[in-house]
């Protein structure tokens, strides 16, 4: 069994790369069906999404923007339940389809707030993709339109998910042993 220590905390193998890469290969090919001849515009949520967005992307069959926003709610391994916008939407999303990329909902709480400050941009419509999805941790109600993989509510980190900045360059998916 594959460990990894990251702090005062063990890990281990919880989702392998090529899991992760075939899982994002069939979300790619998904969207690409339902989303065909819109306009896009992809905003994906830093710092956690990069790695699932950059492979996403890649993979992705159709002419589309990509943006940035920054949010953050996790202090250390826990979601503190506030979230503090650190980089704005920038981006005229007026009559687009706006795709939000998340890497992981559990609360859904930065999403939540997210989707409150779109509304005055007044897109067609919102779509949510999220490679990772908590469903016992989950507190909103709004629709997640496309999964990966549906996890318990443990912690988890790599690819692009992280322990107090640690661990986002690990090409898997790691799960918490030692708490």
């Amino acid at each position: 069994m594959e460990t990894v220590s990251i702090h005062d905390k063990k890990f281990r193998l919880y989702i392998p790369s090529e899991d992760i890469d075939q899982k994002v290969s069939d979300l790619a090919l998904q969207l690409s069906k339902d989303l065909k001849g819109k306009e896009l515009v992809f905003l994906v949520v830093l710092n956690g999404a990069f790695m699932f967005a950059s492979d996403l992307m890649k993979k992705l069959k159709l002419p589309a923007r990509v943006s940035f926003v920054k949010l953050a709610s996790y202090e250390g391994s826990q979601s503190s339940g506030q979230v503090r916008e650190l980089i704005g939407i920038n981006e005229i999303l007026k009559d687009k389809t706006v795709v939000l990329v998340e890497d992981i909902i559990d609360s859904g709480n930065t999403l939540d707030e997210l989707l409150q400050a779109l509304k005055p941009h007044e897109p067609k419509e919102i779509r949510v993709v999220s490679l990772l999805f908590k469903p016992d941790a989950y507190e909103q109600s709004f629709r997640i339109d496309y999964t990966g993989f549906r996890i318990p509510n443990d912690f988890v980190v790599g690819y692009g998910l992280d322990y107090d900045g640690f661990g986002r360059n690990l090409k898997d998916i790691f799960t918490v042993v030692e708490f």
